[in-house]
């Protein structure tokens, strides 16, 4: 297979790359895992294998996260909600209304956000060697053998940091089966994938992430894929995610190998296949992934008295012409006006703290002051309305907060891991007419100083620049040189090269 064309869609003023192979009756997008190189990719026989497998039977749509790869460098890592509006990106980019995701280990929690946000564009999800929450985190779902299996590969995941494009390293952790010529180009695919400072910040983000509470809002037909002996993360990682997606299948294949293009990947590939082409149905469904905004007037009763019906009427009407147009200046929309207040929905939970932040600026203006709760949970869609239990959790969160603050339930907390923003813990609550009970938090007006990252190209080496080169103008090439070298063969001169 000659490389595919390199072409870039740009969002928020990062271009991303992607590639486009193939020409199958489905589109099937891969949510990439720690680090990826499109070009290099293919001129990897494993890896360019398993690709070329996966095109046969679907128009197969990759791409590199921002901050690895072909991708632009980044100066700070995004935000889960951040990951999802790139893959949404990408998928405008390549012309695709619906496609069928594979999330890969760290992509998993990506494409699985994605499924619950934008059902009507995910015909169905495959997620391999991933999970909601980290073990260490939630140390009560798991079992004490996982734990100390987890916690030993994390001490060698953070140590491979220091000796980074060491692929033997590399190896020991991600792919135990490897060869030793697989395990110098790991080395060199992780210099040109990703710089340290990148990839220690990959490491620690993702270590943060959970995403628990959104497993039951994914409507759509999932395959959960785990190697029984995944030395990175371990099986029942896997299966406790199958266990909170409704109706998800889980299949665990023998193996120890993290990297999915190792050790003997035709049976994954075989789920993969019979999944996606067989009699998958999307599942309609009138309930979606929402976050949902409150704000209300403090004191507003107070404040009518004073003002008299007039002056009352004349204010709410300037009010609720302030909450429209910043609402839709943060690319929400409102649901409706209740009163003095106000129910808007967006897309993700930073974009709805922002709008907060802005509507508490806005307000002064009016001599008036806001109290707003935020939630991120499952809506059902009433025409242009929404209903379910999350509107009623973000309605009871947004009564618990004081004069301009702002408060948000911990599943906002959780998806937001890696921004900017600080969190003052409110304690547990039980909230009236919801059941269990809720952890909330304030949001702050400070801010985390971000740390600057870097590419990964000042720390590749000469021999990485020019395999790098070869990769993208002879990938066939490549491809010959490592099966020869897997097999013992002597080095391939010039003249032996396919012309």
């Amino acid at each position: 297979m000659q490389l595919p064309q390199t072409q870039y869609v740009e969002r928020d003023g990062i271009s991303i790359a992607y590639q486009v192979v193939g020409d199958g009756p489905v589109d099937l997008v891969v949510s990439p895992g720690f680090i990826s190189h499109l070009d290099l990719q293919w001129a990897d026989p494993g890896i360019s294998s398993v690709l070329t497998r996966l095109a046969s039977f679907s128009r197969l749509i990759l791409y590199d996260k921002p901050g690895t790869g072909l991708s632009d460098p980044i100066r700070r890592l995004p935000t889960l909600e951040e990951r999802v509006a790139d893959l949404e990106a990408v998928l405008d980019a390549a012309g695709s209304e619906r496609a069928v995701l594979i999330g890969v280990s760290e992509g998993g929690p990506t494409a699985l956000l994605m499924a619950a946000m934008r059902p009507s564009r995910v015909i169905s999800l495959v997620v391999y060697g991933s999970f909601a929450v980290w073990p260490t985190a939630a140390p009560e779902d798991f079992s004490p053998g996982t734990l100390a299996r987890f916690r030993r590969s994390i001490d060698e995941l953070e140590g491979l940091v220091d000796c980074w494009g060491d692929g033997a390293r590399l190896m020991e952790l991600f792919g135990p089966s490897a060869s030793e010529q697989q395990k110098r180009a790991a080395g060199m695919f992780a210099r040109a994938a990703a710089s340290p400072r990148m990839a220690r910040a990959l490491i620690e983000t993702v270590g943060q992430l959970d995403i628990r509470d959104l497993l039951p809002s994914v409507n759509v037909p999932t395959l959960v894929l785990h190697l029984d002996e995944d030395q990175v993360v371990p099986s029942e990682m896997g299966k406790w995610l199958a266990e909170g997606v409704p109706n998800a299948r889980f299949v665990t294949i023998p193996g120890v190998d993290h990297n999915f293009w190792m050790g003997d990947p035709a049976r994954l590939l075989d789920e993969i296949e019979r999944f996606v082409t067989g009699s998958v149905h999307h599942v309609e469904s009138s309930r979606v992934l929402v976050t949902v905004l409150f704000t209300d007037i403090v004191g507003s009763t107070t404040r009518a008295a004073q003002l008299g019906d007039s002056a009352w009427r004349e204010l709410l009407q300037r009010h609720d012409a302030l909450i429209d147009r910043v609402v839709s200046e943060h690319r929400g929309r409102v649901v409706k006006h209740i009163g003095d207040g106000a129910l808007s929905a967006f897309d993700g939970p930073a974009m709805a703290m922002r709008c907060a932040e802005a509507l508490n600026e806005g307000v002064g203006e009016l001599a008036i002051q806001l109290r707003s709760g935020v939630h991120t949970g499952e809506c059902e869609v009433i025409g242009e309305d929404l209903g379910g239990l999350a509107v009623h959790i973000g309605a009871r969160i947004g009564a618990l907060a004081g004069p301009g603050e702002i408060v948000v339930s911990n599943t906002v907390k959780e998806l937001v891991v890696g921004s900017d923003m600080q969190f003052t813990d409110r304690g547990e609550h039980q909230l009236r007419g919801v059941p269990g009970v809720w952890r909330l938090y304030a949001l702050g007006d400070a801010r985390v100083p971000k740390v600057e990252l870097d590419g990964a190209v000042g720390y590749m080496r000469r021999s990485d620049r020019v395999a790098v080169t070869f990769a993208r103008r002879m990938p066939r090439v490549m491809r010959l040189v490592g099966q020869l070298a897997a097999r013992g063969a002597s080095p391939v001169s010039a003249r032996e090269l396919p012309r």
